[in-house]
């Protein structure tokens, strides 16, 4: 008597935020702590306008990585608290700017702040979180912290206005992509796990896998935010879904589609991308496309390429929780749904 032997299919490792979340709650409450206390202001508007943001449910997955980071490399001072609220309040400040000049209406999953507050005040509040992470920069006292922090704020600027000006221009490369949001996305990543290495006092070569593990996982968290508005099994997203079709982005999704379509599909996003095409009809017919070509699943896989050189990054250091727990959140930040 004999039996097939039928091999399981090889499911591909979907990754958790937990471990993450575990391995940082103390820290985590420290930040909050700093947060709650530098956003407040004696003009009411400011830590009504920062609150609605900063307490609507994000991740806090930046400033994760500089605690995470801290771990991983023995790290037992304090220092770190302050400068992961900074990374905080730098990204809560591109996410006020980013809503206006998007003109978005929702913000992980409510009303985003210039909707109930207007442009004016939501820029200026962006302004006023940006001069308090300088602020604790400062107060660290590290040139080299601040020079990191400072300089992943110019590249993020960079990026964003990078982004504008490829925005409704369907001849937009891979490479043109890949270079916005190494800017936009990618710098704050990488300065956040890399600053916990230089308060650490680490060596070079410990600085620079940081570095590298944050660069590479923001470029994978990018890719999979692009990729999950064209996604048509995706759940709620916390935002308006086609988002980036309507203002004319070209992500990755829509690069591929139109590199793989027939002349009448490249017709079709010449006018969807040029303005003239942005019904909610004309977003299921970009959906049905992209997933003609598989540009959805072809974007999540070079999620996970990034992805896997972030995880490659951290093989320098000794096995642990830390480094666990980074694995997770780099497999979880291509796996997620949201």
């Amino acid at each position: 008597m004999s039996a097939d032997v039928i091999p399981l299919k090889r499911k591909e490792p979907e990754g958790s935020i937990e471990p993450m979340l575990a391995l940082t709650a103390n820290g985590m409450n420290q930040v909050n702590q700093v947060i709650l206390e530098r956003m407040q202001s004696e003009v009411p508007l400011i830590p009504a306008l920062a609150g609605h943001l900063i307490s609507g449910g994000g991740k806090r997955l930046r400033p994760m990585l500089t605690l995470a980071g801290a771990e991983l490399v023995g790290y037992s001072g304090t220092r770190h608290y302050k400068l992961a609220a900074a990374v905080e309040f730098i990204h809560t400040a591109t996410l006020l700017h980013d809503d206006v000049v998007d003109g978005s209406d929702l913000r992980r999953g409510k009303a985003a702040a210039n909707i109930i507050y207007g442009n004016p005040a939501t820029v200026l509040v962006g302004d006023f979180l940006f001069s308090r992470s300088f602020e604790l920069m400062t107060e660290d006292g590290s040139l080299k912290v601040l020079k990191i922090l400072s300089g992943a704020s110019a590249i993020i600027a960079e990026g964003e206005v990078d982004q504008l000006t490829a925005q409704r221009k369907i001849d937009t490369s891979e490479q043109r992509y890949l270079q916005i949001i190494r800017a936009k996305t990618a710098a704050l990543f990488a300065a956040a796990s890399r600053i916990a290495a230089v308060v650490a006092e680490c060596d070079d070569e410990q600085e620079q896998a940081l570095d590298e593990y944050g660069r590479n996982l923001g470029v994978a968290f990018q890719l999979v935010d692009d990729a999950l508005d064209y996604d048509s099994n995706a759940a709620a997203m916390g935002k308006d879904r086609g988002d980036d079709f309507r203002e004319g982005k070209m992500t990755l999704p829509v690069i591929l589609a139109f590199a793989r379509g027939s002349e009448e599909e490249r017709e079709f996003w010449k006018a969807a991308i040029g303005g003239f095409r942005t019904s909610d009809d004309d977003l299921e017919h970009a959906i049905a496309l992209i997933d003609r070509h598989n540009a959805v699943a072809d974007t999540k896989a070079r999620a996970r390429h990034f992805a896997q050189r972030a995880i490659d990054a951290l093989s320098i250091f000794p096995d642990g929780r830390a480094r666990r727990a980074m694995t997770q959140a780099a497999l979880f930040a291509v796996a997620r749904g949201y």
